[in-house]
């Protein structure tokens, strides 16, 4: 196996200004996983790629210990593009360095409490016929318990099954993607948009290690979380 690792990572983000070089818990957010990827390629092998657009990100990634070998056009940096686009830029431009690969790791900075191990695990996923291996955790809400639609009278029905049930514990395990890990195929992220994958498998991670930050409120649950598990430490 011979993964590409992509960290994007644009300088430019509207709920949390500057938010992949912030600092959370003394380190900047990016730290987090740029120490993941690290220990999971001496796993795996592969190559690590930084995709900014901002200098400052750059210089604090390289001094991270990661290469930074290239950087992002300005018209992937914007509030509007998208994962496919930025990571089939990347993967372009691997191969123009002769950079082999074999599959694509995405590693969103927005996930620290990800770890090299939760890598490993789902990149492990990506076997021959798989389009994608993707990193989840158990919903909180349930489509067969608790989540409703509204019908064309604007009254609330459950939004599957019987809604007869009256144990969430007897209702099919629904998941979420949880942004850690997402192992793909590179023949099938040029074919489709990853939303019109055939074949996707779980890789499942405990709901402690699934923040996902977002916006402030998520910022704080990670820093309380992290400071805490600091104090654990000592």
């Amino acid at each position: 196996m011979k993964p590409l690792y992509i960290i994007p990572a644009r300088g430019g983000s509207k709920g949390i200004p500057r938010k992949n070089i912030k600092e959370l818990c003394g380190r900047p957010l990016i730290a987090y996983t740029v120490d993941a990827a690290i220990e999971a390629r001496k796993r795996l092998g592969g190559h690590i790629l930084l995709s900014t657009d901002d200098a400052e990100t750059a210089g604090i990634v390289k001094g991270l210990g990661i290469e930074v070998e290239y950087m992002r056009p300005a018209e992937l940096a914007g509030d509007t593009s998208g994962s496919r686009e930025v990571m089939l830029h990347a993967m372009d431009w691997a191969e123009s360095q002769r950079i082999e690969y074999d599959c694509v790791v995405l590693l969103q900075p927005t996930s620290p409490f990800r770890t090299a191990a939760d890598i490993v695990a789902c990149t492990q996923l990506l076997e021959p016929g798989i389009d994608m291996a993707v990193s989840v955790c158990e919903a909180a809400d349930n489509p067969y318990f608790n989540i409703f639609e509204t019908d064309a009278d604007g009254y609330l029905h459950i939004s599957k099954g019987d809604g007869k049930l009256t144990r969430r514990q007897d209702a099919p395990k629904a998941w979420v993607y949880n942004g850690a890990v997402y192992a793909i195929n590179p023949a099938s992220l040029r074919a489709m948009p990853m939303g019109m994958f055939a074949h996707r498998v779980p890789s499942v991670m405990p709901r402690e290690r699934s923040i996902d930050i977002d916006g402030p409120a998520d910022w704080l649950a990670a820093e309380t979380i992290m400071s805490r598990q600091t104090l654990i430490k000592r």
